[in-house]
């Protein structure tokens, strides 16, 4: 790096890249690695240490060895593949292309400001693939219809819950005390009404930190891998609880 008062902005812009990257779901190897090669592109050289809330970040210029440190928290941002793909993509993109860092910093602010989408053509997607499970299971039509308007009930309620910055935890026991119970109207109609109870929840399982749990411990990152399997556990554990007040208020008809 030429000049060492460009190695604090480009400290901070890594930090901020890091967190945000951990924070839409990506396993840590991978932005570890995106770190490294954006720093690589400076002429720097990134070490990173990323925990469950927050990571710490040193970078070392090359030539003068002067050093910074970053600490930065871990937004809890929506899980998104493509901003991930895309924040991936930048990191090549800046060490073949030599970006500058304000060329760098405009790119990066237009990935994570494209929009979201729309959270009502997610909400019928999520209730056409959990009917996909019920019949998956087994369950006949009548049940794979229930399932449907169980699941875009919870899954509303648990948008608006996280829009209002509900806990999680909390927000995990209701979703699937609602879904579950709107399922268990299955049980008034010749149909299969145990198949509908146990799929109407299986939209919450958290499938993103199970993967990367497992990945990050495969890779040696066994702290954060841990710390997201121990964060899954939990979530389906609420889940368990929301089903399990569902079926304790109608056990007499699953007799």
């Amino acid at each position: 790096m030429s000049r060492n008062e460009s190695l604090l902005p480009v400290a901070k812009f890594i930090a901020e890249y890091s967190a945000h990257m951990m924070g839409c779901g990506v396993h840590t190897s991978r932005v570890v690695r995106s770190s490294k090669r954006i720093g690589e592109a400076y002429g720097a050289d990134v070490k990173i240490s990323i925990f469950q809330k927050n990571i710490i970040l040193t970078i070392s210029d090359n030539d003068t060895k002067e050093t910074y440190s970053e600490v930065i928290d871990i937004p809890a941002l929506p899980i998104s593949f493509e901003k991930n793909a895309k924040l991936s993509a930048l990191s090549w993109e800046t060490y073949d292309k030599h970006l500058s860092l304000e060329e760098l910093k405009d790119k990066y602010e237009e990935i994570i400001a494209s929009p979201h989408i729309d959270p009502l053509f997610v909400l019928i997607l999520v209730g056409f693939a959990n009917a996909s499970f019920c019949r998956l299971f087994g369950g006949d039509i009548t049940s794979m219809g229930i399932v449907f308007s169980a699941t875009i009930t919870g899954f509303f309620l648990k948008q608006q819950m996280q829009i209002r910055k509900f806990n999680h935890y909390i927000i995990f026991v209701v979703s699937a005390f609602i879904a579950s119970l709107c399922a268990s109207t299955a049980l008034i109609f010749d149909t299969t009404s145990d198949i509908a109870l146990a799929t109407s929840v299986l939209f919450l399982i958290p499938g993103v930190p199970l993967i990367n749990g497992v990945i990050d411990i495969v890779e040696g990152y066994i702290l954060t891998g841990f710390a997201r399997l121990v964060n899954a556990l939990m979530l389906i554990i609420c889940i368990a609880i929301g089903l399990s007040f569902t079926l304790m208020m109608v056990k007499n008809n699953l007799i």
